[in-house]
């Protein structure tokens, strides 16, 4: 083992992490193929939760003790195979709810009241006293959330000063003020505007499928903050070029980062890339969790917080 404990980061975009993890640890990072005699010292490995993690890997780090996810979703981490291992892992919890719901509602404003379109007309010369453009008001509009965690009682609480009604469906009934729809497609079909807020697991891949897509309708906005596994993108670019759903705004893809080329052509889209919950204060405070937990691993201190579910 090397005097000092040794730390894997794993993506690309997690490399800033190197100047605060360096004084405590050796940092290896994963994009550039750390030496094989390393693997045998590393024991903890620091990853982003939406990118898959191979298990083919952790096999081969003996002295691993700690996957420890900067951001407060893990869906890309198998929690029962490491837990099956003794392998706990840690994730950064209510932190970035807020933020999250706050870029809903800008994804809202931004399509419903075309907002990039305006600016966009108005650069290009457009902009006529005989043109202007007409949208439909936020007040009255019945916004539907899908999944009721932090993130979609958040964008719930927004919606209240706005005047939208909201209701919402999950598969587990909550104790919350606002009305859970019977099924998925019930709270399409009565919604103006879906925003996809659940957790992604293996089961709710697709989830908003076509048959979602056109229960909401040729005037309904999809608006997606969660993980870009939850749409049917394919059926999604296919609805929007068709006209059977109105409008999507988007901060999460299938693959990230998403081909620009698969955009170019599809109408009414307001695109972000996958910046709801990448604020300086929601940053501080994933990075403030994940050097508490490294802290708490090497002194035999009990995890901060650990993935309990």
């Amino acid at each position: 083992m090397t005097q000092r404990p040794a730390v894997l980061i794993m993506q690309r975009h997690l490399a800033p992490l190197t100047g605060f993890l360096e004084s405590s640890y050796d940092v290896y990072r994963f994009w550039e193929h750390p030496p094989v005699e390393a693997e045998r010292d590393i024991q903890a490995l620091i990853v982003a939760g939406e990118f898959p993690l191979d298990t083919a890997l952790i096999e081969r780090l003996p002295a691993l003790k700690l996957i420890a996810c900067f951001t407060s979703g893990y869906d890309g981490i198998d929690v029962d195979w490491c837990r099956a291992r003794g392998l706990p892992v840690t994730h950064a919890p209510a932190v970035n709810h807020e933020d999250v719901a706050d870029h809903a509602i800008g994804l809202i404003l931004a399509s419903r009241r075309r907002l990039v379109e305006g600016d966009r007309t108005l650069r290009s010369g457009g902009w006529t006293p005989e043109s202007r453009l007409i949208t439909p008001s936020l007040k009255g509009a019945r916004l539907g959330v899908v999944g009721m965690g932090l993130i979609g009682q958040a964008i719930a609480e927004r919606a209240r000063p706005l005047r939208m009604a909201v209701d919402w469906w999950g598969p587990r009934p909550k104790d919350v003020e606002w009305p859970r729809a019977d099924s998925l497609l019930a709270l399409a079909r009565q919604s103006d505007i879906l925003v996809v807020a659940c957790k992604a697991e293996d089961d709710n891949r697709g989830l908003i499928d076509a048959d979602v897509l056109a229960a909401l309708g040729p005037s309904g906005l999809l608006v997606n903050v969660a993980r870009g596994s939850l749409v049917d993108e394919d059926a999604l670019i296919r609805a929007l070029k068709g006209g059977t759903l109105g409008a999507a705004a988007l901060d999460v893809y299938e693959d990230e980062p998403t081909d620009p080329a698969r955009w170019a052509d599809v109408p009414n889209t307001v695109l972000t890339p996958h910046t709801a919950g990448a604020t300086t204060e929601s940053v501080q405070g994933m990075l403030m969790l994940l050097m508490q937990n490294l802290a708490a691993l090497f002194a035999d201190q009990p995890l901060v917080s650990p993935v309990r579910d």
